[in-house]
């Protein structure tokens, strides 16, 4: 399984008292598929994985600050729209996070069709609750247009799709607290993350998990904490 990087110390972490809030899940996945670089062999072994919680760390005197954390760091869309990335992209939202560049030729077309694929498999009543977000690793080269045109073409130019590039400082700081922050544009990590942002409930996903399961896994996060808790 890839380890996706992340500069945020241990202290940190472990001051994060969200853990148990994150719901276990293993998926049962196809060996040996999406990765870029030195990350193709951490796919070779495993035939089902595990979906890691991923707990956004506390901020000073333990107060889970999402905004702090996330930041409303500028960036702008496929539409060349300016936006915050906590305010405008994550606040209140379900949300599926995973990093592309337009000028892959495979990982990044194979995942972002695969994400196609968990769409659909969410259905239309549970799709418009997710909103799907897809960070550029290549902001040197990746504008708005060109993610347009790599929506277009891999069929990801749907409703709650936003494919997101920038100044390349404020796109690195955006995906170093995603612990998604190559040190190129092809090393970036393939995981994919999940997350019910007002509950704080995260988790990161193999990419080769079966559209179905990925799919459950979204809609679980898109019911209630209690509901979720009790089974229902």
């Amino acid at each position: 399984m890839i380890a996706a990087r992340c500069t945020v110390p241990r202290r940190t972490l472990l001051l994060a008292s969200l853990a148990a809030l994150a719901q276990a899940l293993t998926l049962a996945v196809a060996p040996g598929a999406f990765a870029h670089g030195k990350q193709h062999d951490d796919h070779a072994a495993p035939a089902a994985a595990t979906a890691q919680a991923v707990t956004p760390p506390a901020t000073g005197g333990g107060t889970h600050d999402a905004r702090a954390y996330f930041t409303d760091t500028e960036l702008v869309d496929q539409n060349g729209r300016k936006l915050q990335f906590y305010s405008d992209v994550l606040k209140d939202r379900v949300v599926m996070l995973n990093v592309v560049y337009t000028n892959c030729k495979d990982a990044c077309p194979l995942i972002t069709r695969k994400l196609k694929e968990v769409r659909d498999a969410l259905g239309e009543e549970a799709a418009r609750k997710v909103h799907f977000i897809s960070i550029s690793s290549d902001p040197l080269n990746d504008t708005p247009q060109s993610l347009k045109a790599f929506a277009a073409k891999n069929e990801a130019d749907s409703p709650n799709w936003t494919f997101l590039t920038g100044d390349k400082a404020s796109v690195d700081f955006v995906l170093s607290r995603l612990g998604q922050l190559g040190q190129s544009a092809e090393e970036h990590s393939t995981l994919l993350i999940a997350g019910d942002v007002a509950t704080k409930r995260w988790n990161k996903i193999r990419p080769d998990a079966p559209p179905p399961a990925i799919a459950e896994r979204l809609r679980m996060l898109t019911e209630p904490v209690a509901k979720v808790s009790m089974g229902k």
